[in-house]
Formats: structure tokens, sequence, C-alpha cells
């Protein structure tokens, strides 16, 4: 059986883009199941499949979070990967998919958990808001301007917040210029837009850099300069939506074609959404490599390295499952021997 990939609700359960991909498995929070069932549940998991690899975002409630290290403690096992991923719910959903796509394939649980730091550079999260008085300002950073002009009832904004943050308000409509703030130079199939770069991963802090990359990188490419557009991805994309209290059809309608993406879905808005963004008017949406030959291709091409505490295969610089850096800490100073003498 694949490695079981895990998420705490069900609405960050994505469709399978085919009938290869297995669904995900469901970790209830506590005031859904108590402790008991929770062990029980988690222990059948690991029965069945041998290592579960769970994603565990910091907007999770408190208690959820407690929950999963409890059962992890209480159950003494090594093989359940928790993984401190930091992107909205939507982003969050879409790369809970790309890791049950790459479950299927000949990884180990190990490389499979530690390519979700990998896979989560390449994914591209955002919303269309009605207000962004209450957005973080540790996520996006939101100008005086923009937190007056949300008092406006007709007031949108384009926010992306991963990878690299960006805030532009939107004319009344939700309007944008067709054909802008997009990418180019991108070829018309995977491999034309994925085939002809060896390049590092080091800008992200990741540590893949020894990477052989399927592209140039989310913004190596030219992008278009309109200002009331995020810069797109300059590979190839599917993007997923999620219709909040907001009515606006600009993300299907304008970012789609500015991104040139290679399909639309609509999927339900999750339930932390709102939370995450600060307002429930929203449309939220998330652009990401839908091909699992690409997927593939960005994985295997990364050297694969052996942890030094539990032994499993890895990417990147740390262990997915104990979290051990690959590389030990430079020792500490070697304190010197006491002369006796007080210090001054």
């Amino acid at each position: 059986m694949p490695t079981a990939i895990a998420v705490t609700s069900a609405d960050l359960v994505l469709p399978a883009p085919d009938r290869h991909t297995p669904g995900a498995a469901l970790l209830h929070p506590p005031e859904q199941h108590d402790l008991e069932a929770a062990l029980a549940g988690t222990s059948a998991l690991l029965e069945r499949h041998g290592h579960v690899v769970a994603l565990v975002p910091p907007w999770l409630p408190r208690p959820t979070v407690q929950r999963l290290h409890t059962v992890r403690a209480i159950l003494e096992t090594d093989r359940i990967a928790l993984l401190d991923i930091d992107l909205p719910p939507l982003g969050t959903a879409l790369l809970a998919r790309q890791l049950r796509q790459l479950s299927v394939c000949d990884f180990s649980p190990g490389v499979i958990a530690s390519a979700a730091r990998l896979l989560s550079h390449y994914i591209f999260a955002g919303a269309l808001l009605g207000s962004v008085a209450k957005l973080d300002r540790v996520r996006v950073p939101v100008g005086l301007g923009a937190h007056a002009r949300s008092w406006s009832p007709s007031a949108q904004f384009a926010v992306l917040a991963h990878p690299t943050p960006h805030l532009a308000k939107l004319g009344s409509a939700g309007g944008g210029s067709r054909g802008r703030g997009g990418r180019s130079g991108r070829g018309g199939s995977h491999g034309a837009s994925h085939g002809s770069h060896t390049g590092s991963h080091g800008s992200h802090g990741a540590g893949h850099g020894s990477h052989a990359g399927p592209h140039a990188g989310p913004h190596a490419g030219p992008h278009g300069a309109a200002a009331d557009l995020p810069a797109g991805p300059d590979f190839a994309t599917h993007l997923t939506f999620a219709r909040g209290q907001l009515t606006s059809d600009w993300v299907a309608a304008e970012l789609a074609p500015a991104w040139q993406v290679q399909g639309v879905l609509e999927n339900p808005l999750p339930t932390a959404s709102p939370a995450w963004w600060g307002t429930p008017k929203l449309v939220e949406f998330a652009a990401g490599i839908p091909d699992l030959s690409v997927l593939y291709q960005l994985v295997a091409s990364v050297r694969r390295e052996q942890c030094r505490w539990c032994g499993l295969e890895l990417i990147g610089d740390r262990c997915g499952f104990c979290a051990a850096p690959l590389t030990a800490p430079p020792p500490s100073e070697a304190v010197p021997a006491s002369t006796g003498r007080s210090r001054p």
C-alpha cells in the first residue's frame, strides 16, 4: 500500500486528477473523535500503509495540533511525519493532492515526506478579497492606504500570499486587464517548459541546491508589469479556486487567462479560509503543477541522502519524519577549564 497522506479536515481533500491517485486519510480533530478513537484510527492507518505523512499548517487550532503530537507520542512510533507547511488552506489542499499523486510512485516514505517542502515552492496561492482590514500583516504587508480603501463597499483586492507576497487594489468590479501580469515565453507543453533548465534552489532556503530543476523557478522568467495582477508562474499549472461570500468571476475570467493556466477547477471553500484571509468576502485560488510526470521528475532529480538519526531516505536538508537536519550542528565552543580565579 502507498504511504498515507493525511489531512485534518475533509474540505482539504481535492478531487483526484485520475483513477490512480488515492484519497487522503482524515485525522479527526478532538471535537470529533476522542483520544481512544484517534489512537485506533491512526494505528489502523499505520497497519495498512506502513507510514503516515500528515500536513500540519500553522493555522490549525492548537488542540488539533496537540492531539496529533499526543497520538504519535503514545504510539511511540517514528512512522508518522507531521509536516509544518505554511500555506493558505486551498494551497495546503493542493499540496496534499500532489503528495497523494506521488505516493503511488517508487519513492520511499522519507522522500515523499521531505518532498513536501520542495513542492510547496511551486504553489502560487492567493485570493480575491473584499477587504484587507483584517489581513495578517505577517502574511502579506498591507499599507494604510489599502486599509482605508477596505471600507469602500465596492473595493476588491488581488492578494498573492505565496511564494511572494503581493497586494493590489482592483477596480470596483474586480476587473483586471486581460493577458497581463502572467508569464511569457512558456512552451506549449510540459516538456518544453520543464526540460531545459538545470539549476539550484538555493534562493528558496530549503536546502535543495543539488536539484536539477525542470524549469527556471517561479520568478525567473519575464512577467507582465500590470499593477493589478500578481505575477504568475512561468511553468505549466492548473488553477483551483473556491468562492466565499464574494460575487466575482475575476479569478476564472481574468487571472486564469493572464497566468496561461492549462485548466481551471472550482472547489468548495475550506472552512479555515475566511479566518486565514480575515474576511468571508473572498475567492481563494491556488495554482500548481498538475502533471504527475513533472512532479516525479522534480523530486527524482534531487540527490537523496540518508537521515543520520532515523535512517530514512530524504531530499533537501531535513528529515520529514524525525525533523533531524541532514548535517550535524557545529559543536559548541569548548568551555575553558576553571583557573580558580573569579570573573572580573
